[in-house]
């Protein structure tokens, strides 16, 4: 059975609509053969020399108010903010950061890295790993643990910041904005990301690709919403 994600993505407002109407649209191609957006978009705006897809990261975090970051399968995601609070329902498991470590869940690495932001975000990912003192001569692992927090869904990446030349244009392939999901979506991600049971938020999950995906196995879906 075909899958019911079929688009094409030419311009920015057609990304911006796929968000919105799918709520959930990767950004590289993953174990599902056409969940993608790399699988759907013209070959003229996906890493060309004109603006396409990469530079148009930010622009869509900020128009449709989605969440994104490596959320599937350690790979990057738009995901529609109810639907990126059940996920951090599920994949948190019921605590907040401090409780994990608390409970011995966390490690003291990813505490560092997770107070950083929460004290400072949203902070672009050079003066994060300045001020966890990460480079050549000091703390290793900064990829590794920055994606098993956005994975845990206590982290994400809530814009894209371009250097400026000396016309006022930006330029370079854009540094990550790291935040927590408290700090970018607000208010109404901590009245709702405990509403539910985890194994409620995991069907209405489940559910929603199902319908998205009618064409993947129930195996496959599992994979994708509980393997960080």
């Amino acid at each position: 059975m075909a899958n019911s994600f079929d688009f094409n993505i030419q311009s920015r407002q057609d990304l911006e609509s796929a968000v919105e109407t799918f709520g959930i649209v990767p950004l590289f191609a993953n174990s599902i053969p056409g969940f993608s957006v790399e699988e759907h978009v013209s070959p003229e705006v996906w890493f060309t020399d004109q603006e396409g897809v990469w530079e148009w990261k930010g622009p869509v975090i900020r128009n449709t108010g989605c969440a994104y970051g490596k959320l599937l399968e350690k790979k990057a995601v738009f995901m529609r903010r109810d639907l990126y609070a059940e996920l951090a329902n599920l994949r948190r498991d019921g605590y907040d950061f401090d409780a994990r470590f608390d409970d011995g869940l966390a490690s003291f690495g990813d505490r560092d890295l997770y107070d950083l932001v929460a004290g400072y975000g949203p902070i672009r990912s050079g003066a994060l790993k300045r001020m966890g003192n990460y480079g050549k001569a000091g703390n290793k692992g900064f990829d590794t643990r920055m994606n098993r927090l956005q994975g845990q869904c206590y982290l994400l990446i809530s814009d894209f910041a371009y250097d400026i030349d000396r016309y006022g244009r930006p330029f370079g392939w854009g540094a990550a904005v790291y935040a927590t999901p408290e700090q970018t979506l607000g208010d109404a991600f901590c009245r709702s990301v405990y509403r539910h049971s985890c194994e409620e938020s995991y069907h209405l999950l489940l559910e929603h690709l199902t319908q998205l995906l009618p064409g993947a196995t129930q195996a496959q879906l599992d994979r994708l919403l509980r393997k960080i």
